[in-house]
């Protein structure tokens, strides 16, 4: 039982992913409607299974992080993007500082790395959406740290 529980999880949180990151894509925006709820779900799973605070931690501190960079540079981040910090910092605040600080650190670096990438494709970027990123970096840092 606990393999599908968590099989399910999976498919949750990459569902859910994929989603806000489409979204973002195609509207510069992460809808408060996919990303208050998605952390709310996320959080109360944690509790449910005994994770609570870690979970918090992890929310608070990536949440944290972009609420400041927010703040100092609004167009680089928008409150999208510190919004869906609450969920993916508690999922990954769960699994573990090292997994929570893969993940942070590889959102901005593979939103920097399609920046570089993009000029020399030969396309030019006037903006970039980082919710991707947050997205993608989560994922393969709990596949790594699984």
């Amino acid at each position: 039982m606990h393999a599908m529980g968590e099989m399910c999880g999976w498919t949750a949180l990459v569902a859910w992913c994929g989603w806000l990151s489409v979204i973002d894509v195609r509207t510069r925006r992460l809808p408060n409607l996919l990303t208050l709820p998605g952390a709310a779900v996320i959080l109360a799973v944690a509790a449910v299974a005994g994770h609570p605070r870690a979970a918090v931690t992890g929310a608070v501190l990536l949440a944290g992080l972009y609420l400041v960079a927010h703040l100092v540079a609004p167009a680089a981040l928008g409150g999208g993007d510190v919004k869906l910090a609450i969920g993916l910092g508690a999922v990954t605040g769960v699994a573990g500082a090292q997994v929570w600080l893969a993940a942070a650190v590889g959102a901005f670096a593979l939103t920097a790395a399609a920046g570089v990438g993009a000029p020399v494709l030969g396309r030019r970027v006037r903006s970039l959406p980082h919710g991707p990123s947050m997205c993608l970096a989560t994922v393969l840092a709990l596949a790594a740290g699984a």
